[in-house]
Parts: structure tokens; sequence; C-alpha cells
């Protein structure tokens, strides 16, 4: 089935990305990955995106997007694996070698609208705060987590599913819950 996602799709992948700045030969997809980019977008090798309920289940019936607003930065390095997630970029993301994101996830480097209450009636699509967002190499994102803005996710560390995560995490830790906190290191 995968297989089949993957051809079915492969043309309007490669249309809507090349439309979106990306090189379509960094991404294996199986299903559509849908891609706005509005700024800066930079893909390591070996990239796998399953975007499609029957591609992985636990995502539930969603699909994986990104978006990167016009003064964005994302950067996904090499051997990185995501399932019908959701990437929004409006400062910087970076995703190193090796990590995995699981389904359903959501990883924001923003708050959308501003906090305040007369900001937002004005404006609601102004005054927001955005702060960068790096997740080290090797580091496993649980299905149905978020990943709020301004957080370093450590080398090795393992965020439990359903998590949202908005303190840094220091390499080789578990943190679950929500708010996420420290349950346990990680020994070789």
């Amino acid at each position: 089935m995968k297989t089949l996602l993957y051809i079915f799709y492969l043309p309007l992948n490669t249309v809507w990305w090349l439309l979106n700045g990306v090189r379509p030969f960094c991404i294996k997809s199986y299903g559509f990955l849908f891609i706005r980019n509005q700024g800066k977008i930079k893909l390591g090798k070996g990239i796998v995106v399953n975007s499609n309920r029957f591609a992985n289940i636990i995502g539930g019936a969603t699909s994986s997007s990104i978006m990167v607003g016009p003064n964005g930065k994302l950067e996904i390095g090499d051997q990185v694996a995501m399932s019908n997630s959701t990437i929004c970029c409006r400062e910087e993301i970076i995703i190193e070698n090796g990590v995995m994101i699981g389904g359903g996830c959501c990883i924001w480097d923003t708050d959308f609208h501003p906090i305040n209450s007369e900001q937002r009636q004005i404006n609601p699509n102004s005054n927001y705060k955005n702060k960068p967002i790096r997740i080290e190499s090797n580091a496993f994102i649980g299905a149905h987590s978020i990943i709020m803005k301004g957080v370093t996710i450590g080398k090795n560390s393992v965020v439990g599913a359903g998590s949202v995560v908005r303190v840094s995490i220091p390499e080789n830790e578990i943190w679950a819950g929500n708010p996420a906190v420290f349950i346990k290191k990680l020994t070789a």
C-alpha cells in the first residue's frame, strides 16, 4: 500500500514542491505532503514522510504539512522520519540528522496570534512572538506531541506520546506529560 501511495502522489508532490522552491528528490513521501514555502528550506538526504492515514494510522486521518513564513528558515537533516505531522516555521526550526517525529505531532516556533486581547481585536495576525526550535540528532518525538517555540530537544532524547514541550530538554533524557516533565536519564 505504501509503495502505491508513493507512486500515486509522486507527480503531484514533485510539481507542488518545485513551485514552493523545494528539491523534490530529497523527500520520499507516502501521500501528498503540503509545503508552503515563503522563506528558506534546506533539506538533507533520505527524508521519509508519511502523509496519509494509510501510510501510518497513528496520526489518525491527517496528513503532513510544512509551512515556512517569509522570514522563516527551516533545516531538516539526513535520515529524518515524520508521520502525519505539522511544522510551522516563522523564524527558525532546525531538525538534525536521524530525528523521528511520531504521528500527529505539531512543531511551532510561533504563537500565531498576539497574547494581548486588544491587539487580537485590532489585528489577530500581527504582534505575535516567535522563538527558534532545535531538535538535535537522533531525538524521538512521540505521537501527538506539541513542541512549542523556543525549545531545544537534546541529542538522543525521547519525548513521550501526547506531551506538550514548553521548556528545553537536555540530551539523553526521557520527558513526558502536559506539560512535559523529566522522567529519567537514558543509559547506553
